[in-house]
């Protein structure tokens, strides 16, 4: 789902949270722009389902912090809305609208794309999440009215130089370079955790036999499945795929790339285990040349433009506003 999937989670994420808003101020007013008011119970639907995230990933001062910056950054994205249906609203004055087929012709897409064409499946879902067919037409009415707001203010004809992009490349060269990649396979043994001399040289001697094994033209994939002490290694075959430099430790990282491709590597001990590697293939680092990547520069920058041109807006009409944040 598209919008509607964003409404449903924060119409839900509203309801879940109502428990715990027990012990907090159930609604009140985060804000007052131009007599409008913007209440708590706003910002909560509209952080909702990220709030929860980030409860579940985070604790304490962080989550607080974390919490805190969300809501104010929320409360501002509210407040420039409000600030653009306020001047919609002044535009109505001079004829300025939003047919009512509009927004039925918004609904149908919605019950067509969404629900199968069930139009009950519509409502019973609007009802359980606590709106009404009414209150959804006006959510999505709002939306239209900043999308066809912005598209009237914010002008799509940039120009982009060749010099711009030129730059844009140079500085951006990483985004668009692939890194030095091996085909890695991997066997690992492990000593047992005693202090038996004998066991751990016959681990190790075992693990010379496989190299043997190995370069006598024994597969690899089944050796790993036979031998390796690695339960993800033995799963797959001992098969890692493609790997960066930033896929495993340092140590094995500098093992694994000192090989060439199809070398198998000597059996070597890190900490209490025995490794014997193997690379398939090797792919070295590349840049895509800025002919691959120059529609996609172009269309980065017109992106940037717009948002700049959008926030020059929205800090005149601010300029011009009463705006009361209330903390």
């Amino acid at each position: 789902m598209k919008r509607f999937v964003v409404l449903a989670s924060l119409a839900l994420a509203a309801l879940v949270t109502s428990a715990r808003a027990q012990s907090e101020v159930i609604d009140g007013i985060a804000a007052v722009v131009n007599g409008d008011v913007i209440t708590y119970s706003q910002v909560r639907e509209l952080i909702g389902a990220r709030e929860r995230a980030l409860r579940g990933a985070f604790q304490g001062d962080e989550l607080n912090n974390k919490i805190k910056e969300m809501r104010l950054a929320a409360l501002k994205d509210l407040v420039d809305r409000q600030l653009i249906i306020q001047e919609f609203k002044k535009k109505e004055k001079d004829g300025a609208t939003i047919p009512v087929y509009v927004i039925d012709d918004r609904i149908k897409t919605i019950i067509r794309e969404e629900f199968g064409g069930d139009r009950s499946a519509f409502v019973r879902t609007l009802k359980t999440q606590g709106y009404t067919l009414t209150k959804f037409k006006e959510i999505e009415r709002d939306k239209i009215i900043v999308q066809a707001m912005r598209q009237a203010y914010v002008k799509d004809d940039f120009v982009i130089s060749p010099t711009q992009i030129q730059t844009y490349y140079d500085k951006h060269r990483q985004d668009y370079t692939t890194q030095e990649q091996v085909k890695l396979r991997m066997i690992v043994l492990r000593e047992d955790d005693s202090s038996d001399t004998g066991l751990a040289a016959g681990k190790e001697e075992m693990a010379r036999e496989i190299r043997s094994k190995l370069q006598s033209g024994a597969e690899f994939g089944r050796m790993a499945q036979m031998y390796s002490e690695d339960p993800s290694t033995q799963a797959s075959e001992g098969d890692w795929g493609w790997i960066d430099r930033k896929t495993l430790s340092e140590e094995l990282t500098a093992r694994a790339f000192a090989l060439r491709a199809g070398e198998i590597s000597d059996v070597f001990k890190i900490g209490n285990s025995y490794y014997i590697m193997m690379v398939e293939a090797r792919k070295n680092a590349a840049t895509k040349p800025i002919s691959e990547v120059r529609d996609e520069i172009e269309q980065n920058l017109i992106q940037q433009e717009k948002m700049k041109e959008f926030q020059r807006w929205i800090d005149t009409l601010r300029q011009n506003a009463y705006i009361k944040i209330y903390s």
